[in-house]
């Protein structure tokens, strides 16, 4: 079997260009561990986000660990569960449902500027995507008090009995990032 592997999961209108996703493969390629993470571009679709993810999942049966950031946090939790799956969440997204259908309309990815549409069908499809029930033993919260687009008690209460590492200021890109990836890469298991 090979060794432990990060899959990364970008937020809403990010990509793999995203500037944690981008930090967390530099870490790894210094410590050899370049093969050990993917971080694949997610649809705006949520169906087609996680069977993205899933495919990518089926595709290794090395022990894999989940990285996601805000929209990603949410699609990390869902598979998580539904997967047997640890994750680490960095201000999860955990009522997407309710904060995405206040954004119907058109958007602009930040990185390549291609437009989509987000519509109600979407926000059906995120509700879907809610796990019932959370297995705390499996998660890693990373959270910032400065969120201007979450409650970051919102997800530290979500995530009650979870390790949970809440940090006073920040923003919503989860600005000491930077600081916490040792303990992320101590999480999902990896060594260089």
């Amino acid at each position: 079997m090979a060794g432990p592997r990060i899959i990364y999961l970008h937020g809403f209108c990010s990509s793999p260009a995203s500037w944690k996703a981008r930090l967390l493969a530099e870490f790894l390629a210094l410590a050899g561990l370049a093969d050990r993470f993917s971080c694949p571009v997610l649809s705006h679709v949520p169906r087609a986000a996680i069977a993205t993810v899933e495919a990518l999942l089926d595709s290794d049966d090395a022990p894999t660990t989940l990285v996601g950031s805000s929209l990603g946090g949410y699609y990390a939790a869902w598979l998580a569960e539904r997967r047997d799956l640890n994750a680490v969440l960095i201000n999860p997204a955990v009522m997407a449902p309710t904060l995405l259908d206040g954004l119907l309309g058109t958007h602009a990815n930040y990185y390549s500027g291609r437009r989509f549409e987000f519509g109600a069908e979407h926000v059906e499809q995120l509700r879907a995507l809610d796990p019932p029930l959370i297995t705390p033993s499996r998660y890693l919260l990373l959270v910032e008090t400065g969120d201007e687009v979450l409650d970051y008690r919102l997800a530290v209460e979500r995530y009650a009995g979870c390790r949970q590492l809440v940090v006073e200021g920040g923003d919503h890109s989860f600005t000491r990032f930077p600081d916490f990836v040792p303990q992320i890469i101590e999480f999902c298991g990896l060594q260089s």
